[in-house]
C-alpha cells in the first residue's frame, strides 16, 4: 500500500470520529446531543441553500461548511466561554491534518479563506455554521422563551448576509415541529409532492 492511500485511510478513520464529539455547548445545555458531524451536515446543507439565496459559489461554501470544524477532531471544540481562558491551535491543526493528502494546499487555502472572513463565501459559510447554532437553540430552548430570546438576538446580531437574517427570524418563530405537522396534514388531503 502506497504512503498517500495509507494517509487517505488514516484520515477517514479520524474524520469518523466526528461522530463521538459532542459540541461544547453540552456544558449549558445538558440535553443537547448534537456532535461536530451533525453540525457540519446540518451546517453544509444550509451553506448549500445560502449560496443560492445569495447567488454565490455553491462548491465553495458547501466545501467550507463541511469542513470549518474539521480541525476539532484535535483542538476540541470550545464554546464561546472556553475561548476566554484556552489558546487554539487551529492553524496547526489544519496544517498537520492535510499534511500529505491530496488537494491539501487547496483546502487549507479554502480554509485559512473561511477563517479570515474577508469574501462572500467566507461570510455566506459562516453564517451557515450560525443558523445552525440558531436552529439548536429553538430546538434545545423552545420551552424556555426567555432563554431562547437571549440566545437568538446574541447570535443573529452577528449575521451578515440578509438570506440569513430573514431565515434567522423565520426560525425564531417556527415550531421546529411544523414541517410533520404540514407533512401529515398535506398527506391527509393526497398532496403528493409536498409540503409547504
Amino acid at each position: 500500500m502506497s504512503k498517500e492511500i495509507q494517509r487517505i485511510v488514516d484520515f477517514i478513520f479520524e474524520a469518523g470520529t466526528a461522530n463521538n464529539i459532542l459540541r461544547s455547548h453540552h456544558q449549558d445545555l445538558p440535553q443537547s446531543r448534537d456532535t461536530i458531524a451533525s453540525h457540519s451536515f446540518r451546517t453544509a446543507l444550509i451553506g448549500l441553500l445560502l449560496a443560492e439565496t445569495e447567488k454565490a459559489d455553491k462548491s465553495k461554501i458547501v466545501l467550507m461548511c463541511l469542513l470549518h470544524d474539521l480541525a476539532e477532531l484535535r483542538t476540541g471544540d470550545a464554546n464561546f466561554i472556553n475561548k476566554f481562558y484556552r489558546t487554539e491551535k487551529e492553524e496547526e491543526a489544519i496544517k498537520d491534518q492535510w499534511s500529505g493528502m491530496p488537494g491539501e494546499a487547496e483546502i487549507s487555502e479554502l480554509l485559512s479563506e473561511y477563517n479570515q472572513r474577508k469574501t462572500k463565501e467566507s461570510l455566506i459559510a459562516k453564517d451557515a455554521d450560525m443558523l445552525d447554532q440558531i436552529f439548536l437553540q429553538k430546538e434545545y430552548l423552545g420551552n424556555r422563551p426567555e432563554d431562547l430570546k437571549l440566545w437568538h438576538e446574541h447570535m443573529a446580531e452577528n449575521l451578515k448576509t440578509s438570506s440569513a437574517k430573514e431565515i434567522a427570524e423565520s426560525a425564531f418563530k417556527t415550531n421546529p415541529l411544523k414541517w410533520i405537522y404540514d407533512l401529515n396534514e398535506a398527506r391527509k388531503r393526497g398532496e403528493k409532492n409536498h409540503v409547504r
